[in-house]
């Protein structure tokens, strides 16, 4: 396998995928509380907590986003900070693990959301490792 080629798409894929996020920093609660309502988790409280969480988690996926894309230009130089961010993430996705199943998610979620991270983030940092430092 061509490493660097597969390392920048994927970073590149993920990137995309987490700033596909901005748009909801924006969105009304109305339609935060309709795909709320549609992932069949009731109504969505309209608590200022809940937009204050669920719009910063929107801008933070965002800025992930923009960083994996920076990073995809330069593999080589960013490499260490790029070791570490996949250490990160995988650590992460078993902490999202946990947290979907403490707040009883659906099924499929939990199923899904962690596992997925924690799955994404070895990849990445198994590319990651046979890239040459700078």
């Amino acid at each position: 396998m061509n490493t660097e080629p597969a390392l920048r798409f994927m970073l590149r894929f993920f990137g995309t995928m987490s700033l596909l996020a901005i748009p909801f920093i924006f969105v009304p609660y109305s339609v935060m509380d309709d795909i709320h309502q549609q992932l069949q988790l009731g109504k969505l409280p309209d608590e200022p907590i809940v937009g204050y969480l669920a719009r910063s988690l929107s801008a933070f996926y965002a800025l992930v986003g923009a960083l994996f894309w920076k990073i995809s230009f330069d593999l080589r130089r960013y490499r260490s900070l790029l070791i570490f961010l996949c250490g990160a993430l995988t650590l992460l996705g078993g902490t999202v693990c946990f947290i979907d199943w403490w707040e009883g998610l659906p099924t499929v979620w939990k199923l899904w959301e962690g596992p997925f991270i924690i799955i994404a983030a070895s990849v990445m940092l198994s590319l990651s490792l046979r890239i040459q430092a700078e």
